[in-house]
């Protein structure tokens, strides 16, 4: 393993300045960032940014550290910069586990013939060194998606604005936590050619894996899903949030951290019939996840599966329910 690759190549200790937290222990899921902030695993996750230093050269990196329970960790880099501003697909990144240990620290241990390496977090800043030498420089980002809270254009059908009266556009529509729509519902409204806007936020699951980790998903036209999922810090597989199954893995992972705020953009071009009822052209999609394109004018070769088979009629939107308290707001589709 290349010491310039990765800035947390060594034995990695996060120590933090005032901790009035519990690790992720009896409860397993949270929904609330104000209640998932008093947690610890929820304090240490998060991306950092900056600059890994070897021989005074410095490299860009990126940090995704993803909590899993009980003091239980897992960091990843990504030269050049984190997913979709610096680092893209078959870019260089790394990943180790880490642990909290009996002093307060997250400790990552990796092979290394070069010494030892000491992190500190404090006031949202990673500072890296072996002994005087500074070797790692990172900040702590909170990045937001460019289209969060995107207002329908005139002529738009405005499917979710966060009131009582929109939750009535949808079949089981249900409003939670003051504002949000909860998952397993199925727009009454029906579109063909359309583009469409959603906000999706997944709930911190640390001991959670997999599919069972914030599932949901976005199914266009009724037909085609792209996945909705606590893919943080993951590679960016067709099952993952931002691949579409069976047919594409996304351009690049641009999953935040549970309980951030994120978007779909899409523009979908349905599938064409003859007379008869015989496809004579594939549905075609782009989708920008948080702002970055993922799909760009993809064909979509056949349905998946979950909803609606293929066909010539008119299709919903449908935010699948899979048993994870997955929230939605501000919803509106524009035809074409």
């Amino acid at each position: 393993m290349m010491r310039k690759s990765i800035a947390l190549t060594l034995v990695v200790a996060f120590t933090f300045g005032s901790i009035a937290a519990v690790t992720a222990q009896e409860k397993k899921e949270w929904i609330d960032p104000a209640e998932a902030a008093k947690v610890l695993d929820y304090q240490i996750q998060g991306e950092y940014v900056g600059d890994f230093i070897e021989d005074g050269e410095k490299t860009k990196i990126g940090l995704q550290i993803i909590a899993l329970g009980s003091g239980k960790f897992r960091a990843v880099s990504f030269t050049g910069g984190l997913p979709g501003t610096g680092w893209k697909r078959g870019d260089k990144t790394e990943a180790v586990e880490g642990a909290l240990n009996d002093r307060g620290q997250v400790v990552f241990k990796l092979e290394d013939d070069e010494g030892t390496a000491i992190a500190t977090i404090k006031d949202g800043k990673l500072i890296a060194a072996e002994g005087d030498k500074l070797i790692a420089k990172l900040e702590k980002v909170n990045r937001q998606s460019e289209t969060i809270g995107m207002k329908p254009p005139k002529g738009a059908t405005v499917l979710f604005d966060g009131t009582a009266k929109s939750a009535e556009n949808w079949t089981r529509g249900q409003i939670v936590l003051g504002n949000l729509l909860r998952h397993d519902v199925e727009s009454k409204a029906k579109f063909q050619d359309h583009s469409l806007h959603l906000e999706f936020r997944t709930p911190f699951m640390p001991f959670a894996r997999g599919q069972g980790r914030g599932n949901s998903g976005m199914y266009v036209h009724g037909r085609y899903e792209c996945q909705i999922l606590d893919s943080f810090g993951l590679e960016g597989k067709n099952n993952e949030c931002g691949g579409i199954y069976s047919i594409a893995e996304p351009i690049v992972n641009m999953a935040l951290p549970p309980l951030v705020w994120q978007t779909y953009d899409v523009d979908f071009t349905a599938a064409r019939y003859d007379d008869a009822g015989k496809k004579i052209k594939n549905a075609r999609i782009t989708i920008k996840h948080n702002g970055v394109v993922i799909h760009d004018d993809l064909e979509l070769t056949h349905g998946t599966p979950g909803k609606l088979p293929e066909g010539p009629e008119p299709g919903i939107l449908y935010l699948q329910g899979h048993g994870n308290p997955v929230v939605f707001r501000n919803v509106w589709v524009l035809g074409k």
